[in-house]
């Protein structure tokens, strides 16, 4: 494993991570404990069950009760669409 000081790391991160994608072991000490540069995957579809604890059905639920409730707002002139250029 190649370990880089914060600075080493710094100086050239785009390259240590690249050289991390293609599999080379590279950490980086911090406060006297090696934090390894890895690639990970990232699972978007459990992410409600993660994060908030709830079933892809529950969260089917919660997104159609909201965009009815926002509907019958906008429907009533609770709320107006925003249009407004950012």
């Amino acid at each position: 494993m190649k370990t880089l000081s914060i600075t080493e790391g710094r100086q050239n991160l785009r390259a240590w991570l690249k050289r991390a994608l293609q599999g080379e072991d590279v950490g980086i000490l911090v406060d006297g404990q090696v934090v390894a540069l890895r690639p990970v995957g990232v699972h978007s579809d459990d992410y409600a069950l993660q994060e908030y604890g709830v079933s892809e059905k529950q969260i089917e639920h919660a997104r159609r009760t909201v965009k009815a409730e926002v509907k019958a707002a906008r429907a009533s002139g609770q709320v107006k669409r925003f249009t407004a250029k950012l």
